[in-house]
């Protein structure tokens, strides 16, 4: 029997990487071959300044290594790491622990700045940062277009492409009916850089050309920006802040909608899951040609491409939409094929 350490976020906070590790967990789980452990690495509170260093986070992340016992009774340590220094140095005694027993050392890296950010490392803080992620056995990217986040740590024999995924739970066989109403709506984390501000000034300019939509907001908010963005809601006659959804709730909302929007430009962006949940789903996906998402997605096939952080952009593509219930049509009936 294989044993395995998973170390890294579960929810909650939500996020990909968190979604993606419950997963593992839960597949493992009921395989006979394997006995799973896990050290969750989820910070309580979410907040956008990921990679951003302070002494609550260091008293967190430090209190985890009394966990690093985990190792010794595991044959596969399954990592992981955020993208940035910190992000990577956070697991350093784990790492090394590893790499010392000669297990099994595996990274997964979920997202496209990994490679960039070790570009940026000058002097001690690149060593250092070099010397850990080169202590990995293999390791794990989203797709071949992400491998060179890898490739200066490892020997691509090593390197491995899983794509992203969808839950089982939100695929059926009869799917939904195609609406001519357009139902907007945004699932993920409520960040900048995830393109909220420019969906919602987006919507309240439908709202001022008399365009008739409904949407519903669903993610935890980036605390930062709440005030801002909570404002921007109350002036939305036809949007909704529905909050966070998982299971029946996050279902009901794939299903309610036809229009997914996700304007990320986010720097630690890889290959969203929520992008293949709304694609499962049958809905129509605007998002922008950013990270591992033209891996998933073709332009004009499964949605439109809109410029990042430019909100006259997406306004556009749903000014278009409302006004050519045909073309949503004919668009959605090719998601519903595909899946």
């Amino acid at each position: 029997m294989k044993k395995v350490l998973i170390i890294g976020p579960f929810p909650n906070p939500i996020s990909g990487v968190s979604i993606a590790n419950k997963v593992v967990k839960e597949l493992l789980s009921v395989d006979s071959d394997f006995l799973v452990e896990t050290i969750n690495t989820s910070y309580p509170s979410f907040d956008e300044q990921i990679g951003k260093f302070s002494i609550k986070k260091f008293l967190f992340y430090l209190s985890l290594n009394l966990s690093f016992f985990k190792i010794f009774k595991n044959n596969i340590v399954y990592i992981t790491p955020g993208q940035t220094f910190f992000g990577v140095l956070k697991y350093s005694l784990f790492i090394s622990i590893t790499s010392l027993l000669k297990k099994e050392l595996i990274i997964h890296v979920h997202g496209n700045y990994l490679g960039k950010e070790y570009q940026s490392l000058k002097g001690f803080k690149r060593v250092l940062f070099y010397f850990l992620v080169s202590r990995f056995t293999k390791g794990i990217v989203l797709s071949n277009s992400l491998k060179h986040n890898l490739t200066p740590f490892l020997e691509d024999k090593n390197i491995f492409s899983l794509p992203n995924f969808a839950q089982d739970y939100l695929y059926k066989e009869d799917k939904k009916f195609v609406k001519d109403e357009l139902r907007i709506f945004y699932l993920s984390n409520l960040m900048k850089e995830k393109g909220i501000f420019c969906l919602l000034n987006a919507l309240k300019n439908l709202e001022k050309n008399n365009i008739i939509y409904k949407a519903k907001i669903a993610g935890n908010i980036d605390q930062k920006y709440s005030k801002e963005i909570l404002n921007l809601l109350t002036e939305l006659k036809n949007t909704e802040y529905i909050g966070i959804v998982n299971g029946d709730d996050k279902k009901n909302l794939l299903e309610w909608g036809n229009v997914f929007v996700l304007p990320t430009f986010y720097k630690m962006e890889g290959q969203p899951i929520s992008i293949l949940e709304a694609m499962a789903t049958t809905n129509l996906v605007v998002t922008t040609n950013h990270a591992g998402i033209s891996d998933v997605f073709q332009d004009k096939i499964n949605g439109y491409f809109v410029e990042k952080n430019n909100e006259n952009s997406i306004q556009k593509i749903l000014s278009y939409l409302a006004a050519n219930k045909s073309e949503l049509k004919k668009l959605l009936n090719i998601i519903k094929h595909f899946f």
